[in-house]
């Protein structure tokens, strides 16, 4: 299966220039946790997440209000191409540590993917594998994660951990 098949088309964008408040009420209005930045021309030039917003701009003591996106964004975001295969951005993501990718073809952002996009392309084989040295995130009951962690030490099973 190719990205193009699973990521979200023409995803919502702020510019550098604009605030992290900008950002984060963008954010709030499309429920997601991450703005791809683009300047002139829809040239991908970062991403800017609901984390880098608290961690870069109000944990840090600025306004968001009058912090520009380009204070708290990611710069130059690992990007994959339409055509790319599914297992090649799952497989990024993991290495990379990230849970989204933009979609870019030449140099132009076209989408964004997303692991829940890659989760729910019904790869049966990754369900409970223990051989998978990353956590699994599975909806149980569209109600609750169930964390587990292929070294078997962690299990989370609705509000309890044990060890």
């Amino acid at each position: 299966m190719k990205v193009k098949d699973l990521m979200t088309p023409n995803p919502t964008v702020c510019r550098p220039e604009d605030t992290a408040s900008q950002a984060a009420t963008l954010m709030k209005q499309e429920d997601c946790g991450a703005i791809p930045v683009v300047a002139d021309g829809g040239k991908l030039v970062g991403i800017v997440t609901d984390r880098d917003i608290v961690v870069r701009a109000v944990a840090a003591g600025k306004d968001p209000r009058s912090t520009a996106v380009s204070a708290v964004m990611s710069a130059d975001p690992v990007t994959l191409s339409p055509d790319s295969d599914a297992d090649e951005a799952e497989k990024l993501m993991a290495e990379r540590q990230v849970r989204r990718l933009p979609v870019v073809e030449n140099g132009r952002l076209v989408g964004i993917i997303v692991t829940a996009q890659l989760a729910r392309r019904g790869n049966a084989k990754e369900v409970g594998d223990p051989s998978r040295s990353s956590p699994q995130i599975h909806i149980v009951h569209n109600i609750r994660p169930l964390v587990t962690w292929a070294a078997g030490d962690y299990h989370l099973y609705g509000p309890v951990a044990q060890r």
